[in-house]
């Protein structure tokens, strides 16, 4: 690994397991002081103890605990070079299906989160002339069946960065997103565990097989290959680079659906 985040301090939402997890350390071992912000504190102390982060065990769409995250990192750490917003959760049934509780949580875990504590953290970010990375979706570019809480939340972290990257340009803090496809996470294993049931598969990994059939590079994304992709804009080599928008997804959103019958 590069020291390319030497003395840069990065604050990561949802930084316990997953692809928060793995950014935590991709920045650590570049040399980064990495803060890790969770809602639950047991993954979190796991990961900072082999990796020398710090931890703020917390809800990055409350605002006076993102408040309080921010704070503590300009305590410790003398100010914020980089916020990956990566928090996020589900959403899933179709508008009929959704009730007002869902689609309120579904907007406070993929939404919210990302607002919330960008929010709190934009005059450190600007002091530095800092760097944000939103972890957004594929589901932010095209919309998978029963998911429509999830979608449309995605869909307006696409809006959010824009508008932010547009903005704060001026003061030199840039904004950009990734956008995932599949990725052997946490999450997406129990979403293959379902997968197995309702079609009586054998394992988890045939499961994923059958998810990236119709995926170029035919497999899912490990958080590790999301992690490199979340560094490289957040790194003094993306210096120009803002307000854009990569998809880490095996040229998922590339495939021309309707000429899968002749393939």
């Amino acid at each position: 690994m590069t020291g390319r985040f030497a003395d840069r301090s990065v604050l990561i939402t949802g930084a316990g397991t997953g692809i928060g997890a793995a950014a935590a350390r991709r920045f650590s071992d570049e040399g980064a002081n990495v803060l890790m912000m969770g809602r639950r504190r047991e993954p979190l102390d796991a990961l900072a103890r082999d990796i020398g982060a710090a931890v703020f065990a917390g809800d990055a769409a409350d605002p006076a605990q993102a408040e309080e995250a921010v704070a503590l990192a300009r305590q410790w750490f003398g100010g914020l070079d980089v916020v990956v917003a990566n928090a996020g959760g589900h959403g899933v049934g179709s508008i009929v299906k959704t009730t007002d509780a869902e689609w309120s949580a579904s907007g406070r875990a993929n939404l919210d989160t990302s607002m919330v504590i960008l929010r709190a953290a934009m005059p450190e970010l600007i002091a530095r002339k800092g760097a944000i990375c939103v972890t957004a979706s594929i589901a932010s570019l095209a919309a998978a069946a029963g998911t429509f809480g999830y979608t449309v939340m995605k869909h307006a972290q696409i809006g959010l960065v824009r508008s932010i990257a547009r903005d704060f340009g001026t003061h030199g803090v840039r904004c950009n997103a990734v956008c995932p496809g599949w990725v052997t996470t946490e999450m997406a294993d129990a979403e293959m565990d379902e997968l197995m049931a309702r079609k009586g598969l054998g394992s988890r990994a045939e499961a994923y097989g059958l998810v990236t059939k119709d995926v170029p590079l035919g497999r899912p994304a490990t958080p590790e290959e999301v992690a490199a992709a979340i560094a490289f804009l957040c790194a003094p080599e993306a210096a120009i680079i803002t307000g854009a928008i990569l998809t880490v997804d095996g040229g998922s959103t590339i495939v021309d659906v309707p000429t899968l019958a002749f393939a």
